[in-house]
C-alpha cells in the first residue's frame, strides 16, 4: 500500500541541522506504513550524508548531483508515493503534531489542494524565537485580483516547511524549471494556491535564519547579495509564466506578483545592472499595472519618452535619473501636462 504521507526534506550541507529536522519528523507519531520519509540530498559536502545514515531504513536517502533546490524537489517528487506531500527544509523542523494537524484539516476540506500554516522563527545567533503568525484561518484563491491581493498577504505562510500539496498538484507543476537553485516552494506555492490553498493559524514549523541561509544578507556580502537578486528576478519570471499556464486570468496574476516583481526587478537593474531591453519590459509593466485606461497623451508619453530612455540608458543611469526626476517631484509637471489632458 502507498504511504498516505510523504515528508519530503531537502538537504545541502546541513550538517548541524538535519538531525533535528529528520527527528522533529520521526516524533510526528506516524508508522512507516502511513508515513514515508524521504530525503534528498542535493550534493552535500559535508558530514550531512553520515548522519542521515544514522536514521535508515526509516529513512530513506537520495543523493545527487547538487543542482540547487528545484532539481531536488523534481528528484523528490518523481521518488514520492505520498499522497500527502508535506515539504521541509534540512535546516527547519517541525513542530509535534504537526503532520496530525495537517491531515485532519485535509481530510476536513477535500476541497482545498494543500496548506500552509504560521510559524516560528529562529534566530540562530541570538538563540531567540519570534512567531510569524495571522489571527484567523485563511482560505486563498486567485480566481479574482481581489482574492489574489488577499493570497499575496498571506504568501509568507506557504514557505517550503509550512507547505504541504495533495499529489494531484504535482501534475501541474512538474517540472520544475532547475535554474531556480532556491525559491524553488514559490511556483509549488503558487499552484496550490490557483488550485485552492488554506492557511492555518496554529505554529507547526520553525523556520531557522542562520548566516548560511541563501537569503541571509549580511553588511559587505555583495555577491550573495546579487545572487538573490537575480534568483528573485528569475522567480517572478517563472511565476508568471506557470500561473497563465494554469490558466489564472491576467488580472489576478497581475494583483499577485507584480508589485513585489517590479520591486525586484528595479533592485537588480539600479544595483547590479543589466539589459536596457529588461528595463523597458519592467517599466511598461510598472505602467500597465498602475494604469489601466490610461490617457493617449499618458500612453505617448509613456512608451515615447520613458521607453526610449529605458533603452537609451544603461539601467543603473536611468534609475538615477529616476530618483533624481523624483526628488524635485517633476512628476506634477508631467501629470499636468498628460494624465491630466
Amino acid at each position: 500500500m502507498k504511504p498516505l504521507v510523504t515528508a519530503l526534506v531537502n538537504t545541502h550541507n546541513h550538517e548541524k541541522y538535519i538531525e533535528q529536522a529528520l527527528t522533529s519528523v520521526l516524533e510526528q507519531g506516524m508508522s512507516a506504513e502511513e508515513l514515508e520519509i524521504l530525503v534528498v540530498d542535493d550534493g552535500s559536502e559535508d558530514r550531512t550524508p553520515s548522519i542521515i545514515h544514522k536514521f535508515a531504513p526509516r529513512v530513506r536517502h537520495v543523493r545527487k548531483r547538487n543542482g540547487g533546490q528545484a532539481s531536488a524537489f523534481n528528484v523528490g517528487f518523481a521518488e514520492s508515493r505520498g499522497q500527502i506531500i508535506a515539504l521541509l527544509d534540512g535546516d527547519d523542523w517541525w513542530e509535534k503534531r504537526k503532520l496530525e494537524t495537517v491531515v485532519a484539516t485535509l481530510e476536513e476540506h477535500p476541497e482545498q489542494s494543500g496548506l500552509g500554516h504560521a510559524y516560528f522563527k529562529y534566530f540562530q545567533s541570538t538563540a531567540q524565537t519570534t512567531l510569524c503568525g495571522l489571527e484567523n484561518t485563511a482560505v486563498l484563491n486567485l480566481s479574482s485580483a481581489e482574492n489574489a491581493r488577499a493570497s499575496l498577504a498571506h504568501w509568507k505562510f506557504l514557505q517550503t516547511s509550512a507547505l504541504t500539496i495533495k499529489r494531484e498538484v504535482l501534475a501541474r507543476i512538474v517540472p520544475i524549471p532547475e535554474v531556480l537553485v532556491f525559491s524553488a516552494d514559490a511556483p509549488v506555492a503558487a499552484a496550490a494556491t490557483a488550485m485552492g490553498v488554506r492557511v492555518l493559524n496554529q505554529p507547526l514549523s520553525h523556520y531557522r535564519i542562520h548566516a548560511d541561509n541563501l537569503y541571509s544578507i549580511g553588511p559587505g556580502a555583495g555577491e550573495k547579495l546579487q545572487r538573490k537578486a537575480e534568483m528573485d528576478d528569475t522567480m517572478y519570471d517563472v511565476l508568471y509564466s506557470e500561473l497563465s499556464r494554469l490558466g489564472v486570468s491576467g488580472e489576478s496574476i497581475s494583483a499577485l506578483l507584480d508589485e513585489r516583481a517590479i520591486e525586484a526587478s528595479r533592485f537588480r537593474l539600479h544595483t547590479f545592472g543589466g539589459k536596457r531591453l529588461k528595463t523597458f519590459k519592467t517599466e511598461m509593466r510598472a505602467f500597465r499595472s498602475e494604469f489601466k485606461k490610461p490617457s493617449l497623451r499618458y500612453l505617448l508619453f509613456k512608451y515615447c519618452v520613458v521607453g526610449t530612455a529605458t533603452l537609451m540608458f544603461s539601467p543603473q543611469l536611468f534609475y538615477e535619473l529616476r530618483d533624481w526626476y523624483a526628488e524635485r517631484n517633476l512628476g506634477q509637471l508631467r501629470d499636468q501636462l498628460f494624465r491630466n489632458s
